[in-house]
């Protein structure tokens, strides 16, 4: 009995309410180029920040958008290298005299 009742209705499917006295939220569209000469364009509340790029829908590239808004410039931090990081954790001083047991150990070494 109860498979009658759901009968030709998909649940979740379709609602019943109306859009009647319902205030939609402020809205912009964006117009983004691909470089693949694709144009699009994706709808954004008034308050959202805006990104300067966009995954192209058909190609995946990243398109810019078509007003020239160029993506801000990060600050890069420079790679860190070992010798950073070693420095990091010892100081010269203390780099100097592992240095020097090493090399007195290498030189105390019998070579065949």
């Amino acid at each position: 009995m109860a498979d009658r009742a759901l009968r030709g209705m998909g649940l979740g499917a379709k609602s019943f309410e109306d859009e009647e006295g319902i205030e939609f939220a402020a809205r912009q569209i964006i117009d983004f180029d691909c470089p693949a000469g694709h144009h699009f364009d994706v709808t954004f509340a008034i308050e959202a920040d805006l990104p300067a790029e966009w995954e192209c829908p058909r190609c995946g590239a990243m398109a810019h958008r078509s007003d020239g808004t160029k993506p801000e410039a990060k600050d890069a931090k420079p790679p860190r290298t070992h010798w950073d990081m070693l420095r990091e954790r010892r100081t010269i001083p203390e780099l100097e005299e592992l240095l020097a047991e090493r090399l007195d150990e290498v030189r105390n070494t019998v070579h065949y």
